[in-house]
């Protein structure tokens, strides 16, 4: 884990004993720090007894605390540690702005903060991707992977690559990223926020807390997006903020069985970006971009048997999120349904020619194959297995059998990960061939 003396003797309140919560706590016992805890949870309260004096913030005397440490799940907006805190003059801060306090103590390193509202995700394994590929020590953290208080610190020389939620940089005062990028801001999670412009500046907070003489890229596609990179490129001097160049690359993207898909150019286009500027070779960045499979559940290429590709992107839960998967792929044999969020798909039909066929499944099965047999051949499976094996009696090779189910999974399954595994299961069985596992993303 992460210690640092910078935490020696200092009194902390922790609320939240999730992943990152827990990391903590361990990280600041280990460092010398004085910790309180709190979950709703009986069950990480004990197992953080030992280290920890267990209270409620809301509770206790937070006077003398040098910090309330939320997790990101905590709404700053409505929860009451907000108030507490601010009349005990303790800042809010959370596990990024811990491990910001720490960097002056570890081995020499960088750091790559990455965030956005859609995106950030695959940029930030791709970044990680880049690095590992090119031998570059790095870890991955924040809000993908392991909590980055709870891994082992870089040796001289490596890289943290970090996704930074809006939530967690409301909690952050002080991470100067070497190298920063915004992927996109689209209206997102304003339950937490008064307006849409109060979302978009959370986001600009990553920028603001960099030094000026430090990189930033942005996807400036979206005019708020667009706002962000027109200030920051006024405050830094030529080339410290730049717009990310996908049609730049997009010769190249064929060759990239796991960054299909326009948005996936994008998203290719600022991790390049983000390694040449910490001075990866562009033969190095090109053999990371080729070798890149994706997350798991998100457009991921489980492999091609028998000259057919297969395609999981469970965690397409709405039709917004199946576009760029049918988008992506020429010839598409989709399976969709599951729990409906809506009652169209009127966010794919600009990509129906892409289709095959379609074959529909789950409690939405019914309704979408009469949206889509107008457009398509359509088969009425409703079970995932049923899809599947018809799919690959249908498909020919170069064809793309696609998990991409614009629904929710809460009809057949507990989640959209058991939904994915489930089709890898299946795929394997039916392939005979071995799909390799994936470790969860987040």
């Amino acid at each position: 884990m992460i210690v640092s003396p910078a935490f020696a003797g200092k009194r902390y309140a922790v609320l939240g004993l999730a992943r990152s919560g827990m990391a903590t706590v361990q990280a600041l016992h280990a460092s010398g720090a004085e910790v309180t805890a709190w979950d709703r949870r009986p069950g990480p309260r004990e197992e953080v007894a030992g280290i920890a004096t267990i209270a409620d913030p809301l509770e206790i005397d937070l006077a003398g605390f040098d910090g309330v440490v939320l997790s990101p799940g905590v709404p700053l907006n409505t929860h009451p540690i907000a108030a507490r805190a601010r009349e005990a003059g303790v800042p809010l801060i959370g596990d990024i702005e811990l491990f910001a306090l720490a960097r002056p103590s570890l081995p020499r390193h960088k750091v790559v903060g990455i965030t956005g509202t859609n995106g950030k995700s695959t940029t930030t394994a791709l970044v990680h991707h880049l690095l590992e590929t090119a031998g570059v020590p790095s870890a991955m953290g924040g809000n993908i992977g392991l909590p980055i208080l709870g891994q082992d610190p870089l040796p001289e020389g490596g890289i943290y690559v970090l996704e930074l939620s809006s939530y967690q940089l409301d909690l952050t005062y002080s991470l100067d990223c070497e190298a920063a990028a915004l992927t996109n801001v689209t209206p997102d999670h304003l339950d937490r926020y008064p307006s849409f412009d109060a979302y978009a500046a959370s986001k600009a907070h990553l920028f603001a807390m960099q030094d000026e003489r430090h990189f930033a890229v942005f996807g400036c596609d979206d005019e708020p997006t667009q706002a962000i990179y027109a200030e920051q490129a006024l405050l830094r001097a030529a080339g410290r903020a730049t717009c990310a160049e996908p049609a730049a690359l997009r010769d190249r993207q064929a060759g990239w069985l796991g960054l299909k898909g326009p948005h996936n150019l994008q998203n290719a286009a600022i991790a390049s970006a983000i390694a040449a500027e910490l001075g990866l070779s562009g033969d190095a960045i090109e053999a990371g971009l080729t070798t890149f499979r994706g997350l798991p559940h998100r457009m991921e290429v489980l492999g091609t048997f028998g000259g057919i590709t297969f395609v999981n992107d469970s965690k397409a839960t709405n039709p917004a999120s199946t576009a760029p998967a049918l988008a992506a792929y020429p010839r598409v044999h989709w399976i969709v349904g599951g729990l409906p969020k809506g009652d169209d798909l009127d966010d794919c039909a600009p990509h129906f020619g892409h289709v095959a066929a379609a074959y529909t499944i789950g409690e939405a099965g019914p309704h979408f194959a009469d949206i889509l047999e107008p457009a398509m051949h359509v088969e009425r499976c409703e079970m995932l297995c049923e899809a599947v094996q018809r799919a690959m009696a249908a498909a020919k090779p170069g064809d793309t059998i696609l998990l991409s189910p614009a629904c929710a999974s809460f009809d057949q399954f507990k989640d959209y990960e058991a939904r994915g595994d489930s089709f890898r299961d299946i795929v394997a069985s039916l392939t005979g061939a071995k799909v390799a596992e994936r470790e969860p993303a987040a």
